[in-house]
């Protein structure tokens, strides 16, 4: 991760609110529950009753403090459509700030857009956004950003068409947030992970993928509980399992596979004994399932594999894709992917009642408080797809111990996908067209403290260290300091300790398919320096003091001009799909190439070849620099096997621009999602004839103006042949992406592409 500067860090602390903040801070509320301590709220929500309206489509669920309410919404058509965080007073509705961003390199369909909730600080009252392309932000109350990363070009973020996009969780110092992500090394192989970043540096502190292999995208919130000592979080994971893991180290405890697919809905604990999960998909039907909680200790870094049948205390026939699940003292209420709210008692699993409110339920989740629920729901279902004239169902129910009454039923524009949130008396809730506020304005008299936290355990003997940021990415001759800091056998923290006194030694981890070392050295002030020549390179550097030990990864990536013909790799692995066949596995410091591409020979000379072994991988995006990267142009040969009408597709990426010949469309063209920027369109006549089994030169390049619009051109000709003058298509985008790493792109469902040849060079 490209580490932040001081003045930034000046900026944080100088920005922090000084007393604690009170609100709904976190999409599942101040209990983590989806249940509010608050009274005097409203029995009846009508549509012509609302405080306020705002035309801000969306899925979010919005979050409240210090009078004012954020939210997470999307604005503009087409290709000058962008998400953000949206402020506004939370009496009035008037509109403080905004802050938008373009998605990019994405395969977002429809407008799945604004599926996450900004998340605020307790402590000091800043902001956290993931946005649907992986942006992951932090911002003052004012709306200052803080930090901010690329999740996507700096660890591999993956995006999928449903949308899916993890709301982060506050633990301390620690913000949470997490993705399916194909990064560098040994956390190459796409995994659902979870990060721990320093709440407010923005600096990696850890890493975890606590569940198996996934099988679809997950975007459940981990719910934050204590175990045997330790701090952890419980979460549902892509792989179909529920998992704990330690929230201060993010070291992988246990897991319970339940599902064949990912699961979506969030855990529910109780009294730290049972977890309850619910599980399904709209063609997979699941189940709510009871767990009790294992007391289990792993013996390495891989969680310790609990069979569900020795957990189980018992099931329900009730299924949801995504939906989450409340927890109302021992009775959980939920909604079923049909549409009925179910009462469920969470000791026994008995099914206290049911209710009949709609057709089918999606994202949003019931919301308890002052003793009724508040419920969001699909009023008029147009299928799976974003239905025009859709609109939304708003109840509020009055939930009782052998029945629950309807206390009124409103008809909101557009489609509820979003949970609801309360504070000071009032009810926010989002639709695919408007933000609304339902209740009085002022302050309310039925307002509750957020109860105190468990006193957290005083740390024991030190056992390990733990080395802030624990991954880096640096440029030649640059230099940067780690904070070190003394964790006991729990992880909580013993003391931080000066880091000149840390022993470093290049560390090449056993079980490392690629033994390489990080072009670096430290100096006398235990800073970690990169060597000045203009190369790559990836490894780790281990830490000792005393006996402890601490691990640290980190790249070196020099800026344009950069040139990649693979001609170095040394083809020594043996390949399981092509008996016979040697490979070399591609450069270690690109992100996402593991496992999607694969150094071999190809007539007489060393290529990079996208595998079609994995068909969850087809399609491969592969980032070969660092993400404030910008005004260059990239070019490369490129190859597809097959023949006229079986060819696959292969192309570079330019500042978050994919560049691609479509080989059955026989076409150049430019996107950055399918969805939104797409040149030529869908079904246009061919603009680049080429064959099968050639090569050809792809070459883009990008120019920002100073209004903010770019000129995106692209051109290829047959390799070997002089380069053509002009440019095969030109693109102006009004709101250009102004940075962005350069990288590769490869789509192969079933014959192979090849690329050869990179440069990336400076425009001039």
């Amino acid at each position: 991760m490209k580490n932040l500067t001081i003045a930034l860090l000046i900026l944080t602390a100088a920005t922090a609110t000084a007393a604690p903040v009170e609100g709904w801070l976190h999409m599942r509320g101040p209990l983590q529950t989806g249940v509010s301590l608050e009274k005097q709220l409203p029995d009846q929500i009508l549509t012509e009753d609302a405080l306020w309206t705002v035309d801000l489509p969306g899925r979010s669920t919005p979050t409240v403090a210090n009078g004012r309410i954020f939210v997470v919404g999307h604005l503009g058509e087409g290709a000058n459509l962008q998400e953000g965080v949206f402020c506004f007073d939370s009496d009035t509705g008037e509109k403080i700030w905004e802050r938008k961003f373009n998605d990019f390199l994405s395969d977002i369909i429809y407008t799945r857009y604004s599926a996450s909730s900004p998340t605020i600080d307790p402590e000091t009252g800043n902001l956290f956004y993931q946005g649907t392309q992986g942006l992951f932000a932090s911002f003052t109350q004012d709306g200052e950003m803080l930090w901010q990363h690329s999740l996507m070009e700096a660890l591999g973020r993956m995006t999928f068409p449903n949308g899916r996009t993890a709301t982060p969780i506050v633990d301390r110092d620690l913000v949470i947030t997490r993705g399916i992500m194909a990064n560098w090394g040994a956390q190459g192989p796409p995994w659902d992970r979870f990060y721990g970043f320093d709440k407010k540096t923005g600096e990696l502190v850890w890493a975890a993928k606590p569940g198996g292999r996934p099988k679809d995208s997950c975007f459940s919130s981990p719910a934050l509980g204590w175990l045997d000592g330790k701090r952890v979080f419980y979460a549902t994971t892509g792989d179909g399992s529920v998992v704990c893991a330690n929230a201060r180290t993010g070291e992988a405890i246990w897991q319970v596979p339940l599902f064949k697919a990912g699961i979506n809905a969030s855990v529910v604990v109780y009294k730290n004994d049972i977890a309850a999960a619910i599980y399904g998909t709209p063609y997979e039907p699941g189940q709510m399932v009871g767990l009790k909680i294992p007391h289990v200790q792993p013996t390495d870094a891989n969680p310790v594999v609990v069979e569900r049948k020795q957990v189980e205390l018992w099931t329900v026939n009730i299924s949801t894709s995504t939906s989450s699940p409340i927890l109302v003292g021992d009775t959980i209420y939920v909604v079923a992917e049909k549409g009925e709210l179910h009462s469920i008692n969470i000791r026994t699993g008995k099914e206290n009642w049911k209710i009949k409110l709609g057709i089918e339920q999606r994202n949003a989740s019931p919301l308890f408080a002052d003793g009724k629920i508040y419920l969001p729901m699909l009023e008029n279902p147009g299928g799976g797809g974003e239905a025009t004239g859709s609109h939304g169902a708003f109840y509020v129910i009055k939930p009782g111990k052998n029945e629950a009454k309807i206390l009124s039923h409103a008809v909101l524009d557009g489609r509820c996908f979003g949970t609801p949130s309360v504070y000071n008396g009032k009810i926010y809730v989002q639709t695919t067209k408007k933000l609304y506020c339902f209740g009085k304005a002022g302050k309310s008299r039925g307002l509750a403290k957020t109860p105190k936290a468990k006193r957290w355990p005083k740390a024991g003997k030190a056992t390990r260290l733990q080395i802030v940021p624990s991954e880096i990415l640096l440029a030649p001759g640059q230099a940067i300091s780690f904070r070190t800091r003394k964790l006991d056998a729990n992880g909580f923290l013993v003391e931080e300790v000066n880091g000149s006194t840390l022993k470093w030694e290049s560390y090449i981890p056993p079980t490392a398919k690629v033994k390489a070392r990080m072009n670096a050295s430290f100096n006398e002030r235990g800073q970690i320096v990169a060597d000045k020549k203009m190369i790559s390179s990836a490894g780790a550097f281990k830490a000792t003091l005393g006996g402890l030990t601490g691990v640290i990864r980190g790249r070196v990536l020099p800026a344009p001009p950069l040139s990649e013909n693979f001609e170095g790799f040394d083809l020594t692995e043996a390949s399981l799909a092509d008996p016979g066949v040697k490979f070399a596995y591609p450069p270690l410091p690109w992100i996402g190439a593991r496992f999607k591409f694969e150094v071999r020979e190809k007539d007489g000379s060393n290529v990079l070849r996208k595998t079609i072994e994995n068909k969850r991988l087809q399609r491969a995006t592969v980032f070969i620099g660092e993400q404030s990267m910008s005004n260059y142009t990239v070019q490369a040969d490129v190859l597809t096997d097959g023949r006229r009408r079986k060819m696959s597709d292969v192309g570079i990426i330019n500042q978050r621009y994919y560049i691609v010949l479509k080989g059955n469309e026989q076409k150049i063209e430019i996107n950055s999602n399918l969805d939104r920027i797409r040149v030529p369109e869908r079904g246009s006549p061919p603009n680049y004839r080429w064959k099968a089994n050639t090569w050809h030169t792809l070459k883009a390049r990008i120019d920002v103006a100073d209004d903010g619009s770019g000129m995106i051109r692209a051109k290829a000709w047959p390799r070997g042949e002089a380069e053509p003058e002009g440019w095969t298509l030109e693109f102006k985008h009004d709101n250009a992406h102004k940075s962005g790493s350069p990288g590769l792109f490869g789509f192969s469902p079933q014959v192979p592409v090849y690329i050869d040849n990179v440069t990336v060079t400076p425009n001039e």
